[in-house]
C-alpha cells in the first residue's frame, strides 16, 4: 500500500528564521508531517469505522532544500505490518531530487478507548 501528498511551498510553510542571508525554504517540521499525512492516507481505506493510526515513530534525513513555489511529492509505503503498528518507508521528491527519505510507524487504535484514555489523563492534570 501507497500514499501520496503533495505540498507547494509558500509562507504558510517555510522556515520562519528567513533574512537577507537565509533564503525561504520548506522548514522540516512541515515536510516530516506531509510525509505523515502520506502514511495516514496509504492505510486509511483499511481502518473500520472506529479506528485511526496515529504516528509513533519517525526517522527522517531532510538531504535538500526546497525553494518557495516548488511542489513536493511526498511518498509512503508499506514495507512492515506487526499487529496494529505499521511501519513505513518515506521519501520527499521536489521535482528535480530527492529531498528526504526515512522511516515512519503508525499504531492502529480504537477512537473511543483513546478518547477515554485522554479524559482519564485530563483529569489528572497538574
Amino acid at each position: 500500500m501507497t500514499g501520496e501528498e503533495r505540498v507547494v511551498v509558500g509562507p504558510q510553510n517555510r522556515i520562519t528564521f528567513a533574512d537577507t542571508r537565509m533564503p525561504a525554504v520548506l522548514a522540516t517540521p512541515w515536510l516530516v508531517a506531509h510525509l505523515e499525512y502520506a502514511a495516514r492516507g496509504a492505510i486509511a481505506p483499511c481502518l473500520e469505522e472506529h479506528e485511526r493510526s496515529v504516528g509513533t515513530y519517525v526517522e527522517v534525513e531532510h538531504l535538500a532544500p526546497v525553494p518557495e513555489g516548488f511542489t513536493v511529492v511526498c511518498k509512503a509505503r508499506v514495507i512492515r505490518v506487526d499487529g496494529a503498528v505499521v511501519t513505513f518507508q518515506v521519501e520527499a521528491h521536489d521535482g528535480t531530487e530527492v529531498v528526504a527519505r526515512g522511516l515512519h510507524r503508525r499504531r492502529v487504535i480504537d477512537v473511543d478507548r483513546f478518547a477515554r484514555r485522554l479524559a482519564r489523563k485530563s483529569e489528572k492534570r497538574p
